[in-house]
Parts: structure tokens; C-alpha cells; sequence
């Protein structure tokens, strides 16, 4: 029973760390950032925020596809934008069933 249970969770965890190696190769995410770990100011963070309100209220029903779609690509820019400055946790779905594995059995 012990092995069993062993077992299994060394194959959990060995399998949960595949996204801790995983390398980002995106030439995109590269090209926009001219300084990959740079932290944005209160002032820029603001306009950028201001900006994503601005567009989000805007009346849409008179714009063409094209300008809804640039819109949209201009909003997933500053969404990137700020993701990369910000620091974020990530825990992969097999590591969070671990624990609360864990957490049944203890």
C-alpha cells in the first residue's frame, strides 16, 4: 500500500514540473519589450488603465470590423504589456490536485 501510494505520488510530482522547465519562445513577446523585466510606473499603469476604460465605453455599433479589431489587438497589447510587468504565481493543475490530496489525507 505504501509503495502504491509512493508510487503515484513521485509520478505526480515528476510530472508537475514539466511546466517549471518550459522556456518562453515567442519572438512577439520579445520584439514588444524593450526591457524584458521592467516595472511600469503608477503614472503609466493609470493610462494604461484609463485607456482600456476609454475603449471599453466607447459605442462600437457604428465602427467597422476592422476597427473593432484593432481595438481588440490594442487592448490585448496593454493586457500583455502589464502581465509582464506585474509578478505572477504559477501552479500547474497536477500540483494543485496534490495538495489537495495532501490535504485530504493529513
Amino acid at each position: 500500500m505504501k509503495k502504491t501510494i509512493f508510487l503515484a505520488l513521485l509520478a505526480i510530482f515528476s510530472l508537475s514540473a514539466l511546466p517549471a522547465f518550459a522556456t518562453e519562445t515567442s519572438t512577439k513577446a520579445t520584439e514588444t519589450s524593450t526591457e524584458p523585466n521592467s516595472k511600469l510606473s503608477a503614472e503609466e499603469i493609470s493610462s494604461y488603465r484609463a485607456r482600456v476604460e476609454e475603449i471599453r465605453d466607447m459605442d462600437k455599433s457604428n465602427m467597422t470590423v476592422s476597427e473593432k479589431n484593432d481595438l481588440k489587438n490594442e487592448v490585448k497589447d496593454i493586457k500583455a504589456t502589464m502581465h509582464k510587468s506585474g509578478v505572477y504565481l504559477y501552479i500547474g493543475g497536477s500540483t494543485i490536485l496534490i495538495i489537495i490530496l495532501l490535504l485530504i489525507i493529513l
